[in-house]
């Protein structure tokens, strides 16, 4: 890959990925709690939407909707009256979609304790106004952090398309007796009628 001088590169078909950059900070109400006292994992999930779409609609100039969702790991829980901060940036760009990755981080105001509690990747679509995908412009890498993630997300995108052949495959007919060895150990019993 070649590398461009700024001054040759079409600005209106690329973007750098810092004019995109978003950050939402909420702070965690007790509305937002599960029955655990702790925020329910659904609240988090539509604010890392929330901010995942801000992000590619900045990217991307047009509506944009959340087409998959890369594993949501908690890895730690967030208390009632801590401050929730979604940071999200464009990692990748394909022709109509785009990887915004997100990290989330919860801060107690009392303790100035901070914690990294997820790490996730969205990949949105760009539609215009007749809703169908639309172009986004390419992504302008400045930093070595930046070609850092956008190589890793081109490498989740090919585990992705591993895995879903994967998947296809688990789901061809099968014959019991041949997989009774995977069962041999699992908390399951066989009764299957033979009718």
């Amino acid at each position: 890959m070649a590398l461009l001088l700024p001054t040759e590169i079409d600005t209106l078909h690329y973007k750098p990925i810092r004019l995109s950059e978003t950050t939402i900070t909420e702070l965690m109400i007790p509305s937002y709690s599960n029955f655990g006292g702790k925020i329910h994992g659904g609240i988090l999930l539509s604010l890392m939407d929330k901010v995942a779409y801000v992000c590619a609609a900045k990217h991307a100039g047009n509506y944009c909707v959340t087409a998959s969702i890369d594993t949501v790991d908690f890895l730690a829980a967030i208390e009632v009256g801590e401050l929730v901060s979604l940071m999200a940036s464009v990692n990748y760009v394909g022709n109509t979609s785009l990887v915004v990755g997100i990290r989330v981080v919860s801060e107690n105001v009392k303790t100035n304790s901070v914690k990294h509690t997820n790490t996730s990747y969205f990949t949105m679509v760009a539609k215009d106004e007749k809703n169908i995908p639309t172009a986004v412009p390419g992504l302008i890498l400045e930093t070595q952090q930046e070609v850092r993630r956008f190589v890793e997300a081109i490498r989740r995108k090919e585990l992705r398309q591993s895995y879903r052949q994967e998947v296809e495959q688990i789901k061809a007919p099968m014959n019991y007796e041949k997989c009774e060895h995977l069962l041999t150990g699992q908390r399951c019993k066989l009764m299957i009628n033979s009718k």
